[in-house]
């Protein structure tokens, strides 16, 4: 018989710790229907608060803002000393596809380029009134590199410098600026 008692006690026992006065099968205290329709509403409601203020906040200022043209001021390159006020966009001159073999390589290996020549006003009359003569130096100034000399570091900037250098001399005065390659290949 005392086996008995014990049992019963030992059920009777949770039922009490629940809460007072709850019946005995009602969840705890803190889980009251306030608290869940609350928590619920939280759930539901984050989500979407998110969704709506990136849709239609965030993303319509992003929109905006790509949609807007850049100022060709912030665009252009700062302009060189002595350059006297440069335009954003400087007259230039194209050779195209402009092949050379390579010193040292007995025509095994060769150069193929494009590049653009930027300069002072009038740079390209200058360049289509002497086009024999800067083709020739072109020529010449890219077929004197060897293989080595290309793969050296920064052996397009020293090319650049070469090239701008020869045209200024054979023009007698500094028209070119800058060169920017456009195709560049060895082969």
């Amino acid at each position: 018989m005392v086996a008995k008692t014990e049992g019963k006690e030992a059920a009777e026992a949770p039922a009490e710790k629940a809460a007072p006065g709850a019946p005995a099968g009602a969840a705890p205290a803190g889980l009251d229907k306030k608290s869940l329709i609350l928590a619920l509403a939280v759930i539901i409601l984050a989500p979407a608060g998110s969704w709506a203020t990136a849709q239609f906040l965030i993303l319509p200022r992003l929109r905006k803002q790509l949609s807007e043209p850049i100022p060709v001021a912030a665009a252009a390159e700062p302009s060189k000393e002595g350059s006297g006020g440069k335009e954003a966009n400087p007259p230039t001159y194209e050779f195209s596809n402009v092949v050379v073999n390579l010193a040292g390589t007995m025509g095994t290996r060769y150069l193929k380029t494009s590049f653009i020549v930027t300069g002072v006003d009038g740079l390209k009359g200058m360049f289509d009134q002497n086009k024999a003569r800067l083709t020739d130096i072109t020529l010449n100034v890219l077929s004197s590199l060897t293989l080595a000399d290309l793969e050296e570091p920064g052996s397009k900037n020293v090319l650049r410098e070469k090239l701008v250098s020869a045209y200024n001399e054979a023009l007698g005065r500094k028209v070119a600026d800058q060169v920017y390659f456009s195709d560049f290949v060895v082969q």
